[in-house]
């Protein structure tokens, strides 16, 4: 199987950190991280990843403001984009069935199980 190439745009630096380092673990992912929304943006574009992580509550720019922008851009467009928010408590979804403006979300926090099996679900999809 081909490495599946994944960005996470999220402003909680630890969490991105376990995130990258666990899914790249598995062999299965080449796992790029950004701290910020805008520079997130750009790394899009450049890295052609399969699937985007995206973080809803940033500092600089939402996650719904980065997603949308990114689905204006003809080399990002079709990149599924899953948010991730620690605002909802997974008690409160169920789980796999979350959406929010179309997309779907995962609460944090999140197993890396639970993470892969969207992650692979939403490549997929797309």
């Amino acid at each position: 199987m081909e490495k599946r190439r994944v960005l996470i745009i999220d402003d909680e630096v630890s969490f991105i950190d376990i995130v990258k380092i666990n899914l790249e673990r598995t062999g299965n992912y080449i796992v790029r991280a950004e701290s910020d929304g805008t520079k997130g943006m750009a790394i899009a574009k450049e890295f052609k990843p399969d699937i985007i992580l995206l973080d809803i509550i940033m500092p600089d720019i939402s996650g719904d403001e980065i997603a949308v922008q990114l689905e204006k851009e003809e080399d990002t467009k079709h990149i599924p984009i899953v948010f991730l928010t620690a605002v909802v408590k997974k008690e409160e979804v169920e789980f796999g069935g979350a959406v929010i403006g179309g997309k779907t979300f995962i609460a944090k926090p999140v197993t890396l199980e639970e993470l892969i099996k969207v992650i692979e679900k939403q490549i997929q999809a797309g």
